[in-house]
Order: structure tokens, then C-alpha cells, then sequence
């Protein structure tokens, strides 16, 4: 590290820093790109509409104060606007704080030009630090980056979008401070990254904002975006002069060749072009400067790449700036195109060629690695000049930055392929040439690295041994044939042994000039003493030779070669080309060839190579930064990878839906007993060879895919196998969501009822799920992976993933996507549109399956009878609807245990909502309406007075009516939503039943010892509060999740909110129970309680559960005294019949069996109604309800 990055230099280090924060922003606007809520976007008129009113862009400014007084004034956006910023202002905070980071990078920047100039750093000026190698570098880096920060954030974040964002920070937590406690400067953020009117469309195609000031922006765009923050003049002049005139990277060095020119000067040109945007005078008007740039850096080279494969094209970024698009047109004419085309023809050809010929399998190796280093770095430097022109000049830009200059840009670009007669084959062989060549020879030279101590000292032995041998053979004492003792000879190679001992790679230069001397002594001796006669001492002398040449090899071989090849084989440029271009090519090749995933792997290490770019001088500055960054570029390229390799589950399950057809429907199981002339109708021998044929290729794909070794992409270890089952994981969630999403859509057929094609619709979603079992039970042992369990855990988290967000609307701090724990970026899972004009307006198919069954189910058209656990339709002749205990059945087969604790879920949170909306209201009448509480007071005075009923006593009915009555409008609202609390409740319990049921049969051992973990935990848990600590309520959690699972629960104890208990909520709801349970009768066909009338919307089931519900939400005080009341009335009425009449009226015999069918669904002991009630009445009232004739 050069002196001016030592530690104690506080210039350089401050410089350092400066960058390494600058490519940090880059790196956090990348990973927020993909963060930005949809809703800021405004894209749909549904959010238009919805959120127009509080999602604002800088207009707000204008009327900010009537806005704000708006808002408040109106219910609906006001609570809009509170969901609003409780689900996103943990993303906006981050947004602003990236977006502030921008503004204090320039005023960073800013205060360091100013205390360089002002002599703040001692010894340092602007012109020393621009002497400085690193300094030169770093000063032209802080200014280069803080323009591409600009150009990424409106390329990804439009204007638009920033603006609403700013605004959304402005009102949530305003201007006065940042999260961290600094003083906020927001008006400055503003200012700086207002929107510039241009908009990046989905092709491609820069357009301008409808708005005037919009327009007007844009059309100078990026100049005035540019000089909204103010540098310094002198240091930007400064900047591009030595941009312009010096070779600051040191390049030309590593590309000596001419051509290579503007290739080694590439990086140079890149912030060359930013940095021109901060002086666009001399873009307008300085023709000559213009000219000397356009001629140096951009003669056959006009596509650039600003930062990480952000491709610009010149013809059209500087298409609005005369001086440069004058100068750019002179070089990129007809005649030069053509040219240069037939240059680069030429050299793909050749270099084509060249590298299929050295890539072949067993050419390279160590020593041809160490005998022509210096020809393959000239061919690596020529594929890749070649690779980085074709990449960057046949593909089009993919930041447009005017729309006025893409034409002229697009007709340069297909003239260029005519002319250069391009194919994007030869293309992607230069690149899977050069990745293999790279790949092998840094494995290679590192392994050279490493072994040459040990290599050389083997190498010198052996050549000390064949030396000694000859010695000795010209001694006459080594037995070789045909060979005259010469004592000269014997005493020359014995002293050349003797020099070649004391040769030591320490000293390279020494030992170097030593072994050419050894070796052109035995050449001499070879000639003069005719040494070449005898086979064997000249077969000697040659292997003596080879290894003092490989000798002389190893110490020339420097580590600087493997930062020449680093250098060479920069592929930054190709970040987001390789991407969008070359996708679909590898995955074709793939397909072709199983075993291309080796070649495409060294494609992927090349590209893993270029995360050096970004985060050098984040490395060197020792930033906390480092392991973010580098964590994000790596889960980039990893997830790149894993898009490439998909194809392989693509093709794997298009195969296996073959096999899966002929196994299901053409191909017949043998039975355990066949008959021998009916062997050959099952032998099926053409079906069976397609499927062992379709098998065996599914097995080649997967061997392909494992053959690729375990890679490491950046920070990030990618394992074959494990890339494999990520792939077939994310295939598969494809297909059964897809399945799930198709099967379960309701619409309604003629001479069917809804719950027949309910059925029929779970029954099909069922088959198709059993076929996928099958087939991943088959091919589980070719795959190499658990197939079912994975078919199980995927389609457990699909679900899960839908239930969470059906369940948002429920909720107001909603779990956004990148907070679920059960979306994932390896494995996404795919969401779709809601259904246009489904009724129920669910956001996915596990929200219009639970409507559609609450839809089958609603208590006005059903009625549901216990005993038989069946819904029937109220309409005569009172056919079946819904069979309880074989829809659950087939639900479950259909949906999985994790479909049924799914649907459990969402009833719980809609039961949740429900209870919170209607109680809160139905508490707030009962504790301040003035009506309410009169009426309610008074009846409890009398109610709880000693001598009641009294004078009552005769028609106690009428007394009761005559507070009944004040409720007339109330009661039908509160009916249907009692119904519904009910409604869901009872699905609630046949899920828990149906879970139960199964768990016991199919897992025993699972439900036993959740049961009994169950029982031991709640013993413990009543004897003390160990449990209440963070370990034991996580446990409980846990312990909760899992018997769900095993339906070892009860719906109806579920407390879903907290209330305050008050003793009018038992008397209301006893005044509602004697008004509607008049409406039943008694069937003693089927022994329950049924609606007098087939057009009643009352069913007894759900009533009870509703009220029990209700009731459950408060102490259970509240239950005992409702269920006094009630026994009160049966008392105080039967009493009086029996007075009258001398028999019970059919009105207290209704009211007793709803009690006792209450008492029982409660789980309440008979001796609570038997307390109440005098037994005569309790056990006899059907005996005193017959007449006496």
C-alpha cells in the first residue's frame, strides 16, 4: 500500500473513506430497488384511487397544512393513513436514510476539496494529491461515484417515486431529526433528488413526464440533475485533466498492443464520461477537447459500462450536446463500422480457434502452463478485448438516457450486425472458451504457487542425480553400455552436481544466470565430447536439461501473472447483460448438454471475479460495510446461477409429467396372480421403454447438475446437490401453486348445488395432488433428494404463505413480503392476481375456499344438524348441502393438515375482526347511550328486587316484551352477526375434529406425546409461573403450533380480545335469546331445535356457538349470570302457565331445550341449569307440556 493509504495519513485515509461509502450507496440503492412498496408506485387505478390522497409527491408542499386538516377530518383516511405508516415506515425511514447518505456524500466531498485547498492537511494540496498515484486514483474515484450514485438512483428509483417516499418521511417523522438523533436536513434531500422527469419504461425507452417542469428537466437531463449540488470548479477541471491526459490506472502496461487502446483504457473512459456530465460546457461547446476524447478513449468503443454492467451508449447520451455528438459522429461512420467489423470477424475467427484448440481436455496442464505462460496471457488478452466489444456493442444499452438520440443509436446498432454478420452462438463459445482458459490456469498457477518450493527442490535433486550418473558412468564404475571412462567428464558433471546444490529460489536472479550457464555447458559438452552418439547419455543430458528449463520456469513464474489475469479478465461489464442476454442460450445449451453445467461454471466464477470492483476500496478502508455489500453482489450472482440452472427442474418435471401420464392412465399394475397368456397384454414393452427411457434422462440431468463441484460465489457456497433440490423445490412450488390457484376456483354450474361442485372441486385438487406424491415417490431415488418430503414441507409453506397474507386484511401492522418467513428469495412463491369479480374479493384461493364453504354454509339457507354433523338446504324437500365429516375428509386429502390449520386461521382472524368491530360497538351502546342504559337499569332493578315478578306474575310475558320491543331495529344486525360468529365457529370445530381424527390415525405416536406434553405442561403452568419467561412462552408458542396440527384444542375457549366485564352485556344478550328463540320448534324427527318457518335466517347451532362466543370474551361471570337470567325466565313464565293453564306453554319448553343443547355445547354441568330451575320443571317439562284430556 503506497504512502499515501498508510494509516496515520489522515488526507488519504479521509479520501479512502470517501469512496469506500460511495460504492456502499451504490450497493444499498441496488438492494432497496426491489423494496419499494408497490403502493408508492401508484402503478393501478386501484391504488390511485385508494391511496391518491396520502400518497403525495412534492405538490404537498404547496398545500400541506389543508391537506393535513383534510386527512384528519376524514375517518377513512385517517385510519388509511395510520396502516399506512405502521406497515411502511421501517422501509421509508431506510429509503430517506440511503437518500440523505447521497446528499452527505457530496457535502463530504465537498469539505474535503475545500480543506485540501484551504492547507487543512499538512503538505497536501490538490495538485499534490493528483501527483500521487492512489491520491489521482481516489480523487477522480469520489467525484466518478457520486455521479453514478445519481445516474443508479433515477435509473431504479424514479423521481416520482423518490418524491412520495420523501414526503411520506416528511409527515411520519418530520424534518426536525434522522432516526439516529443528527440533525435532519431533509429540505436539502429534497432539493438535491427532486424528480427529473425521466422515466425508464419496460423496453427500455427513456420518456418524459407529462408535467412541464417534468418536461423541462429531462430535456436537459442529465446536466441539470448534475448541477444541483455545486463542486468546487478548479477540482472538477482538475479532475477531467487528468482523466483525459493520464493513464491513472496504469493499464497501457498490461495491454501493450495498440488495438488494445481504448480496452486499457476502458475503466478511465467510463468515469471520464460521468465525470463530463459536472462541466457539460465542455460537451456543448469544446469541439477540439471533444474531438482528442472521442479519438483516445472512444474510436471503436462507444458503448460504455458506468458501474456493474450499466451499459450507456455515447450516440445517444450525447445526443443532446453538440461538441460531443459531433465528435462521436465522426468516428462512428459507415466506412469505420465497416472496418471495424471485419477486424473483429477476423479475430473471433482466429481467437475462436485458439482457445477451442487449448481448452481441449488434456492439453493444459502445469507444464504447458509453465512453458507457454506468457502466450496464454497474449490469448486470454485477446479473447477478452474481444468478448468485452461483442458483449457491449451487439447488445443494446441498458440505461437510454435520451429518446430523441435511440434512433440514430438503434440504426448504428443493426448496421453493426449486418456487418459483423453476428451470431450470438460464436459469442457465448468465446465466453465459455475463455471462463474454461481462466478457470484452469488460475488453478493451475495457484497450484504452482503453492507446490514450487517443493517442485523446485524435486526438480534440482533429480537433475543432481542424472549429473552424479553420468559422473559415475564416466568413471567406469556404472555399468552403461558402450561408455569409455574419461575422468575429465566424470570430475565436470560431478563439480556441475556440486553447483547446482547451492542454487536456492530465494535468490532468483542468481540461480537463474547460473542454470542458463549449466545449460549451455552441456550443450558445449554435448557437441565437443560427441555425447549425442550414445543414445542413453544424450536421453540423459536431455532430461537434465527439461528440468533445469522447468527450473528456470518456476522462477520466472511471479505472482504478478495471476494479477495480470485478474486484470485481463475484468467481466464487470457483462453484470447485467449476461442476465438479460444470455439466459436463455446457457439453458438451452443445458438442455442439450446435462454436462455444460461445468463450462457455465467457470462462466459464473469469471463473473464472481468482478465483485473485486465494488468492493476494493470498501476492503481497503476496513469498512463495516464490507460484509454487506459483498453479501448482497454475492446473493445476486448466486440467485443469477440458480435462474440459469432452473432449467434442469423445468425439464426434469416436463418428463416426469410424461412418465406420470403413462403410469397413471396407460400402463396397467400386474396383479399379485396373472395368468401366463395374459403376460404379454401387461408386458406393455413400448410403454414401459418410454418411461425407463424418460427416467434414465431425468437421471442424466441430474448427474449433469452434480457434476458442477462445489462453487464459491462471492461470500456465498453454492453445493451442486443443494442447487439441484432448490431447483426442484422452486419448480415444484411453481406447479402446486399454479394447482392450488387453478383448482380452486368456484363458479357455479347448472343442476349443481354449491356444495356439490365445492366437493367436486377439492376432490379433483386432491387427485392431482396425489399424482404429485406419486411421481415424486417414483423419481425420489434418480433425483437424489427426499422427494416427499420436500412435496410435504413446500406445500405446508405455500399455504402458510397465502393464509398470512388472506390474513393481513385482517390486520392493520401487516406482514409485508419481505418480512414473511415463509416467502424466500431462492425459493419464491408466486403470487397472482385476485380473481375479477369474485365476490368474496380474496386476495388468493385459500380466502375463496373459506368463502365459498361459508358460502355452503350460511345459516339462512342451511340448517346444520348435530347429530348428523351434515348441513341440509332449508327449502323443501330439505336435501343435503354439505356432508361434515366426508368434506373435511376430502379437505383434508386435498389441502393437507396444513390446508385445514390454515383455514382454521384465517376463521380465527376473521372471527377476531368481527368480535372487535361489533363488540366494541355493542359495549360502547351499553355503556353510554343513554337509551340503552335506562332501559337496561331499570329491568335490572326489577329483575334483582325480592318480591319480583309480584304483580308480574300473571303475564310475565308481556313484561319481558315490553323491554324487547325497544330493540326492534337492532335485533336483525345483531342476528346475522351472531349467526356468523357461530358459522365460522362450527367449521372451526369440525377442523379440529377432522385433525384430531386423522392425527390419531396417522400419526399415533405424535398426537400421544403432544397430548401427554400437553397435559404436563398445563399441571405446571397451574401449580407455578416458570413457564411465564421468554424461553417458556417461546415453548408454548411452539407447543401451540403443534397441537393444531394435531387438533388437540377448542375453538370455542379461544379468548380473541380483551374486554371490560359489564353486567348489562348478559342481560342484552338474554333479551336477544328470548326474542329469537321463539322462531325454533322442536323436530322430534331429528331431536333438535329447527326454524318454525323455511324463510327464517336462524339456525339453533350457530346462535348458540355465537353467544357462547361472545360470552367467552369476558369473565365467566358474565356466562353464569346470562344463563341465570335465562333460567329466571323459564321459572318466572312456567310459573305462571302452570298457574293459568296448568300445563307448560310450548315457549318455555323451547327456551329449556335451548338451554340444555347451550349447557351442553358450553361443557357445563347439568347441575348449573338444576341450581336454577326447580327439578320438576327441569326433568318433566314434556310431561307438562301435554295437554290433559
Amino acid at each position: 500500500m503506497s504512502e499515501f493509504l498508510s494509516e496515520n495519513n489522515a488526507c488519504g485515509q479521509n479520501l479512502l473513506n470517501i469512496v469506500s461509502v460511495g460504492n456502499s450507496i451504490i450497493a444499498e440503492i441496488l438492494r432497496l430497488k426491489e423494496y419499494v412498496p408497490n403502493i408508492y408506485r401508484l402503478e393501478t387505478a386501484a391504488d390511485r384511487q385508494k391511496y391518491g390522497e396520502i400518497i403525495l409527491d412534492f405538490s404537498y408542499f404547496k398545500v400541506a397544512e389543508a391537506h393535513e386538516q383534510k386527512i384528519e377530518q376524514s375517518a377513512g383516511l385517517s385510519d388509511l393513513d395510520l396502516e399506512t405508516r405502521t406497515n411502511h415506515l421501517h422501509l421509508i425511514t431506510r429509503f430517506y436514510l440511503a437518500f440523505q447518505s447521497v446528499h452527505h456524500y457530496a457535502t463530504d466531498l465537498q469539505q474535503f476539496i475545500e480543506e485540501l485547498n484551504s492547507g487543512y492537511y499538512i503538505q497536501q494540496t490538490l495538485e499534490t494529491v493528483l501527483q500521487d498515484d492512489e491520491g489521482k486514483q481516489l480523487l477522480c474515484e469520489s467525484l466518478y461515484l457520486y455521479g453514478v450514485i445519481l445516474l443508479v438512483l433515477d435509473f431504479h428509483i424514479p423521481g416520482e417515486v423518490r418524491e412520495r417516499l420523501l414526503i411520506a418521511y416528511y409527515r411520519y417523522i418530520g424534518g426536525d431529526a434522522t432516526p439516529s438523533g443528527d440533525e435532519s436536513n431533509i429540505h436539502d434531500v429534497c432539493l438535491l433528488l427532486r424528480s427529473t422527469g425521466y422515466v425508464q419504461t419496460a423496453v427500455g425507452v427513456a420518456q418524459v413526464a407529462s408535467n412541464q417542469s417534468a418536461a423541462s428537466a429531462a430535456l436537459k437531463y442529465p446536466e441539470a440533475y448534475f448541477a444541483r449540488f455545486k463542486f468546487d470548479a478548479n477540482f472538477i477541471d482538475l479532475v477531467l485533466a487528468r482523466l483525459r491526459c493520464d493513464d491513472i490506472y496504469n493499464q497501457l502496461a498490461i495491454y501493450p498492443h495498440p488495438s488494445h487502446r481504448t480496452t486499457a483504457l476502458s475503466t478511465q473512459a467510463v468515469m471520464l464520461y460521468v465525470c463530463l456530465y459536472f462541466s457539460p460546457q465542455v460537451l456543448h461547446s469544446q469541439g477540439a477537447q471533444m474531438r482528442e476524447i472521442v479519438d483516445k478513449f472512444f474510436s471503436d468503443n462507444w458503448t460504455l459500462s458506468i458501474y456493474m454492467g450499466i451499459t450507456v451508449n455515447l450516440i445517444d447520451a450525447w445526443s443532446q450536446f453538440k461538441a460531443a455528438s459531433s465528435a462521436v459522429s465522426n468516428v462512428v461512420t459507415t466506412v469505420a463500422i465497416k472496418t471495424l467489423c471485419q477486424q473483429q470477424r477476423d479475430q473471433m475467427q482466429k481467437t475462436l480457434q485458439k482457445t477451442q484448440e487449448i481448452v481441449r481436455e488434456g492439453v493444459l496442464d502445469a507444464g504447458f502452463v509453465l512453458e507457454h505462460a506468457n502466450q496464454i496471457i497474449v490469448l486470454m488478452r485477446q479473447a477478452n478485448v474481444l468478448l468485452r466489444w461483442h458483449c457491449l456493442h451487439t447488445s443494446p444499452a441498458v440505461f437510454v438516457i435520451s429518446a430523441s438520440g435511440q434512433q440514430l443509436s438503434g440504426q448504428v446498432h443493426q448496421s453493426l450486425l449486418q456487418q459483423l454478420q453476428f451470431g450470438q452462438g460464436k459469442l457465448y463459445n468465446l465466453l465459455l472458451n475463455c471462463g474454461q482458459l481462466e478457470l484452469t490456469v488460475r488453478e493451475l498457477l495457484a497450484e504452482l504457487q503453492r507446490n514450487r518450493q517443493t517442485r523446485w527442490n524435486r526438480n534440482r535433486e533429480e537433475a543432481m542425480q542424472y549429473l552424479r550418473e553420468l559422473s559415475e558412468a564416466f568413471a567406469g564404475t556404472r555399468p552403461l553400455t558402450k561408455i569409455e571412462a574419461n575422468p575429465q567428464l566424470e570430475q565436470w558433471f560431478g563439480q556441475v552436481a556440486q553447483r547446482l546444490q547451492k542454487l536456492d529460489i530465494g535468490k532468483p536472479q542468481k540461480a537463474g544466470r547460473l542454470i542458463i550457464q549449466v545449460m549451455q555447458a552441456l550443450d558445449e559438452v554435448q557437441e565437443y565430447h560427441n555425447l549425442h552418439a550414445n543414445m542413453l547419455v544424450k536421453q540423459q543430458l536431455q532430461e537434465t536439461r527439461d528440468l533445469l528449463n522447468s527450473m528456470a520456469q518456476l522462477i520466472n513464474l511471479k505472482e504478478d501473472i495471476e494479477i495480470h489475469i485478474q486484470m485481463i479478465s475484468d467481466f464487470s461489464y457483462a453484470w447485467q447483460l449476461l442476465q438479460r442476454d444470455f439466459i436463455g442460450i446457457m439453458q438451452d445449451h443445458i438442455k442439450r448438454q446435462p454436462n455444460a453445467v461445468i463450462g457455465i461454471r467457470a462462466v459464473f466464477l469469471k463473473l464472481a471475479s468482478t465483485l473485486e470492483v465494488p468492493l476494493m476500496r470498501i476492503n481497503q478502508a476496513k469498512s463495516e460495510d464490507l460484509v454487506s455489500v459483498s453479501n448482497y453482489y454475492s446473493t445476486e450472482l448466486a440467485n443469477f446461477l440458480r435462474r440459469v440452472l432452473q432449467i434442469v427442474p423445468e425439464t426434469m418435471f416436463s418428463i416426469l409429467a410424461r412418465i406420470i401420464q403413462l403410469l397413471t392412465n396407460v400402463i396397467k399394475e400386474f396383479p399379485t396372480r396373472l395368468e401366463k397368456d395374459k403376460l404379454r397384454e401387461y408386458a406393455q414393452f413400448e410403454e414401459r421403454a418410454k418411461v425407463a427411457q424418460w427416467t434414465n434422462s431425468i437421471a442424466v440431468f441430474t448427474k449433469g447438475i452434480l457434476m458442477m463441484k462445489t462453487t464459491l460465489v462471492g461470500v456465498i457456497e453454492l453445493d451442486p446437490k443443494q442447487l439441484l433440490e432448490d431447483g426442484i423445490r422452486k419448480e415444484l412450488v411453481n406447479h402446486l401453486a399454479n394447482a392450488y390457484n387453478l383448482g380452486l376456483i368456484f363458479t357455479p354450474e347448472k343442476g349443481k348445488t354449491g356444495g356439490q361442485v365445492l366437493q367436486a372441486k377439492l376432490q379433483a385438487l386432491a387427485k392431482t395432488i396425489e399424482g404429485y406424491r406419486r411421481s415424486f415417490e417414483y423419481i425420489e431415488d434418480y433425483l437424489r433428494v427426499q422427494g416427499l418430503r420436500i412435496l410435504l414441507e413446500e406445500s405446508q409453506r405455500i399455504i402458510n404463505y397465502n393464509v398470512e397474507k388472506e390474513c393481513n386484511c385482517f390486520l392493520r401492522n401487516k406482514v409485508q413480503e419481505w418480512q414473511s418467513r415463509f416467502q424466500s428469495q431462492t425459493i419464491p412463491i408466486p403470487n397472482f392476481l385476485p380473481l375479477q369479480g369474485d365476490p368474496s374479493k380474496s386476495n388468493n384461493f385459500i380466502g375463496r375456499l373459506a368463502h365459498e364453504i361459508l358460502r355452503c354454509t350460511e345459516p339462512r339457507q342451511t340448517i346444520y344438524l348435530d347429530l348428523k354433523s351434515r348441513w341440509y338446504d332449508k327449502r323443501p324437500p330439505h336435501d343435503e348441502h354439505l356432508d361434515g365429516s366426508s368434506f373435511f375428509s376430502v379437505l383434508r386429502e386435498a389441502m393437507a393438515p396444513a390446508g385445514l390449520v390454515g383455514l382454521e386461521r384465517l376463521y380465527a382472524h376473521m372471527l377476531a375482526d368481527e368480535l372487535k368491530r361489533n363488540l366494541d360497538k355493542l359495549q360502547k351502546n351499553l355503556t353510554a347511550d343513554r337509551m340503552w342504559c335506562d332501559a337496561l337499569s331499570q329491568l335490572t332493578k326489577e329483575l334483582e328486587s325480592r318480591d319480583f315478578p309480584g304483580e308480574l306474575a300473571k303475564q310475565p310475558v308481556k313484561y319481558y316484551q315490553s323491554y324487547t320491543q325497544r330493540w326492534l331495529k337492532v335485533w336483525p344486525t345483531l342476528l346475522d352477526w351472531i349467526l356468523s360468529l357461530g358459522q365460522k365457529q362450527l367449521l372451526r370445530q369440525h377442523i379440529a375434529s377432522e385433525l384430531s381424527f386423522s392425527s390419531k390415525c396417522d400419526a399415533k405416536l405424535l398426537e400421544n406425546t403432544t397430548d401427554t406434553l400437553n397435559r404436563a405442561l398445563m399441571l405446571e403452568l397451574s401449580s407455578n409461573s416458570k413457564l411465564c419467561d421468554e424461553q417458556g412462552v417461546a415453548m408454548l408458542t411452539e407447543m401451540q403450533e403443534v397441537l393444531q396440527y394435531t387438533g388437540n384444542y377448542e375453538p370455542l375457549e379461544q379468548v380473541f380480545l380483551t374486554t371490560k366485564n359489564t353486567h348489562n352485556m348478559s342481560l342484552f344478550l338474554f333479551l336477544f335469546t328470548i326474542v329469537h328463540v321463539g322462531r325454533l320448534q322442536h323436530s322430534k324427527n331429528t331431536g333438535s331445535l329447527l326454524p318454525k318457518s323455511s324463510k327464517d335466517a336462524i339456525d339453533c347451532m350457530p346462535l348458540i356457538l355465537g353467544l357462547l362466543t361472545i360470552l367467552q370474551q369476558f369473565h365467566k361471570n358474565v356466562k353464569m349470570l346470562y344463563i341465570s337470567y335465562m333460567c329466571q325466565y323459564v321459572v318466572t313464565v312456567a310459573e305462571a302457565q302452570l298457574t293459568d293453564k296448568e300445563m307448560l306453554g310450548i315457549e318455555v319448553v323451547i327456551v329449556l331445550r335451548f338451554l340444555l343443547e347451550f349447557v351442553r355445547v358450553a361443557r357445563l354441568p347439568l347441575n348449573v341449569l338444576e341450581q336454577r330451575i326447580p327439578n320438576i320443571i327441569l326433568s318433566d317439562f314434556e310431561y307438562l307440556s301435554t295437554p290433559v284430556k
